[in-house]
């Protein structure tokens, strides 16, 4: 008995961990990219990346524990139905409570991890993670500063650079604009030459400029105007809240606090939400029993389909079980159920259900007939068991259907003509195994996306017809997101079944070089490397329109508008050479009417950054018979060092100097996956003339090339690890393209973070992964045999 324990749970276990590797890193992807870009920026030392990373994972870890405890146990335990291992196991004595017992040391080894992890671990981390973004914060403010762009994010002031030069410890700034808006009417404006920031006292910078001048006015009398000149000086400032560094939790305060502090906070006005916290942090471990009752009977069950009917049935119960926990507790936090009964609805359905199918498997209903469950999902099993080539099969079921795919006969095949028949069956497996795998990594993407609403769905009581909307115009952004990793595993899969049934060495018997054989893989890589490019340039940018525009109405948010008329801060246009740059600035714009309130003009000196003069208007519109702006109420002043030359009061006024059209000041917001290739350069453009910030943008319109050649790239890649794996088994496969996935994420991320940090250009920064990666397997593919 001991050698049949060992053997199950080495089957439990060893599909348990791919599992939840595969999980944790669909949930841990998602912050990578801005976590990458901390270490990128020099503003974090990888000592803090890594800390982050590892302040980050127990949270994640407290959702897929249980899953990887359901996966283990269903696609184990199918394999070794659909192998009728468990039939021989079952004559020979090993009853149905004798696996729930086997596989039970392993759900209760996963309880007390998960119990460890959601009472201990992912409290404190989440509370570590919070002291530690207090202390990048101050860091990151000063390497986010990019040249001619506006910086907003600090408290009561906006900052503008024309030149910064990263240095130690330090960001050294070239031609310096500051303006202080404690009063935003009349704000006071400080210009340099030079100024160095550095990490000040708390939550606040030293900003120490050089050569410079500052401008004040008093609010109450326009006519009294201070200018000082300054060799040195130093300027305190509090550094504002940055979205971007939201790494953790979307409820992080929460679950940073302790157990004992949760249940001490239970008879507060807000007590519900607390005692919420503490019910989910005991039952999604003991998550890991329950799903063992439900997992242990279907497993056994599933003799037809295997594996496969396993996976089906791990994604069916996975959606279930969430479904009806995000369910429980959104009502848990409306008042209609306790937080107990919220909580744990979940737990006590399955559980209910797992007994009920091991009374009947005990009594022989279920081994005997299969449940109605099984029953209805085996036909989906089998279905995919037999698009899936040898590799991914269950041994009973290889044998017999390797020599009904293979083909009926070899002959010597000496030419380049196209297509052959092989190609044909080449391609077959691939494009079964490729849309097997699309579909399944869709599936799962659209059921967490599912759960992350369930609870803004509730409480905005959205209708269903919104969210199906939603969901299904988030299909085609998953289908360009997984389209390579999808590729990559079907060459995976496709060459190592035809090595693993020795079809591979036939065909090279028959005269067929590797290079001639993997040529219909490549051809497909490409055309749908082509086809990603077309589908994200033409049809992408609408669906991604649309379901940003539903993804508000679930979340109860107000309807978007591109247009930004609230911009208060722009740079003005320099169409010839040794034209005065301008800096435009107002408290009010209506973008129909081309109406200004308060505005401001700033102009500065050609070749240098020394105001020359201020402009002030209570109002101004434009004027479409003279095709110039009006300015009412105001005042002119010019200066010359640090006296004031000239001042002129002026009750209208027209300044044909300023050239800008109303459109100039009618700036749109708009993410670059909702735009195409054409509508992004024109989009940035339009911005750089303004002065706002399009690193980020410029990298990605280099992305939108060089993301569909990563298809054929990683096709490319994946050809001499397939011919590598042998005989391992499909575990291999699959844990081979998960770390080739994983490997090709982090690179293309720091590249990306490196180009919207300005370390990189942005040609450079899109297209080094495909580079790297297309130089390393081309490089292993000369060196396979052929």
């Amino acid at each position: 008995m001991r050698i049949l324990t060992r053997y199950i749970l080495r089957e439990v276990l060893s599909h348990a961990v791919l599992g939840g590797v595969l999980f944790t890193f669909v949930l841990f992807m998602r912050d990578l990219g801005r976590i990458l870009e901390l270490l990128v920026r020099g503003s974090a030392s990888l000592h803090s990346v890594m800390l982050v990373f590892f302040y980050t994972l127990p949270t994640t870890l407290i959702l897929t524990i249980p899953m990887t405890v359901l996966v283990g146990i269903l696609l184990g335990l199918s394999r070794l139905s659909a192998d009728s291992e468990v039939t021989a196991m079952r004559a020979a004595g090993f009853g149905v409570m004798q696996f729930v017992g086997v596989v039970s040391y392993a759900a209760v080894a996963a309880l007390l991890l998960g119990l460890f992890n959601s009472m201990y671990v992912a409290p404190r981390s989440a509370a570590a993670l919070l002291r530690l973004e207090a202390n990048l914060k101050t860091q990151q403010a000063s390497f986010e500063v990019q040249p001619r762009v506006f910086y907003e994010d600090f408290k009561n002031y906006v900052l503008y650079v024309q030149d910064t030069r990263p240095a130690q410890g330090a960001t050294l700034w070239r031609h310096v604009f500051l303006a202080d808006l404690t009063e935003p009417a009349t704000p006071a404006i400080t210009t340099a030459e030079q100024a160095v920031v550095l990490p000040g006292p708390g939550a606040s910078l030293r900003l120490h400029f050089r050569d410079g001048s500052k401008h004040e006015i008093s609010p109450k009398d326009p006519n009294q105007y201070d200018i000082s000149t300054f060799s040195e000086t130093d300027t305190p400032i509090q550094t504002g809240a940055q979205e971007d560094l939201k790494l953790g939790h979307a409820d992080t305060p929460l679950v940073a606090m302790s157990f004992s502090e949760l249940w001490h906070r239970r008879f507060e006005p807000q007590g519900r939400v607390y005692m919420i916290e503490l019910h989910k942090r005991i039952s999604y471990p003991v998550a890991c029993i329950v799903l063992m009752l439900v997992g242990v009977p279907l497993g056994l069950s599933s003799r037809r389909g295997g594996k496969s009917t396993g996976f089906v049935l791990t994604v069916a119960l996975v959606f279930v079980y969430y479904f009806l926990s995000s369910i429980g507790v959104a009502m848990a936090k409306q008042g209609k159920l306790s937080p107990g009964a919220g909580v744990w609805i979940a737990n006590i359905v399955f559980a209910v259900v797992g007994l009920l199918l091991l009374r009947q498997m005990a009594r022989g209903d279920v081994g005997m007939r299969g449940t109605a469950l099984v029953r209805a999902l085996s036909p989906v099993g089998i279905w995919l068991e037999r698009r899936l080539p040898a590799r991914f099969r269950s041994a009973g079921t290889t044998s017999q259907a390797a020599k009904s795919e293979r083909p009926a006969s070899y002959r010597p095949l000496r030419n380049n003509r196209f297509p052959l028949i092989f190609d044909d069956y080449v391609m077959r497996q691939f494009l079964s195994t490729f849309a097997l795998v699309l579909v399944s990594f869709v599936a799962l993407s659209i059921i967490f996306n599912f759960f992350e609403l369930i609870g803004d769905i509730f409480r905005n009581r959205t209708p269903l017809i919104t969210v199906g909307d939603y969901l299904l115009n988030l299909i085609p952004y998953m289908l360009y997101n997984l389209t390579p990793l999808c590729a990559l595993l079907g060459v995976l899969v496709t060459l190592g079944s035809l090595s693993r049934t020795s079809e591979l060495t036939a065909m090279k018997a028959s005269g067929v070089s590797l290079y001639r054989l993997i040529a219909p893989l490549l051809l497909i890589a490409t055309l749908l490397a082509v086809g990603l490019y077309a589908f994200g340039d033409f049809y992408l940018p609408g669906a991604n329109r649309r379901q940003e525009s539903l993804r508000s109405e679930i979340k109860g948010k107000p309807a978007q508008t591109f247009l930004r008329p609230d911009r208060k801060w722009i740079s003005g246009q320099q169409d010839t050479v040794g034209e005065p740059a301008r800096i435009f600035y107002y408290q009010f714009f209506d973008p129909d009417k081309d109406v200004f309130a308060n505005l401001t003009v700033f102009e500065f000196q050609p070749g240098s950054f020394h105001l020359s003069r201020r402009i002030f208007a209570s109002s101004a519109h434009w004027d479409a018979k003279v095709q110039r702006w009006v300015l009412e109420n105001g005042w002119q002043r010019t200066f010359q060092g640090e006296a004031i030359s000239d001042y002129k009061p002026f009750a209208l006024s027209v300044f044909p100097e300023i050239h800008e059209q109303p459109s100039y000041f009618k700036k749109e917001t708009r993410q670059s996956q909702e735009m195409s290739f054409g509508e992004l350069d024109n989009y940035i453009t339009n911005l750089q003339q303004s002065g706002f910030e399009t690193m980020r943008l410029r990298v990605q319109l280099n992305r939108k090339l060089a993301y569909p050649l990563i298809t054929l790239v990683m096709a490319i890649f994946a050809v001499p690890f397939a011919l590598t794996m042998g005989k391992r088994g499909s575990l291999a496969g699959i844990a081979t393209a998960i770390g080739m996935a994983v490997a090709y994420t982090v690179v293309a991320s720091i590249f990306e973070a490196m180009g919207n940090v300005n370390a990189l250009p942005p040609m450079l920064a899109a297209w080094s992964p495909d580079l790297l990666f297309g130089m390393a397997g081309g490089y292993l593919l000369l060196k396979a045999q052929t």
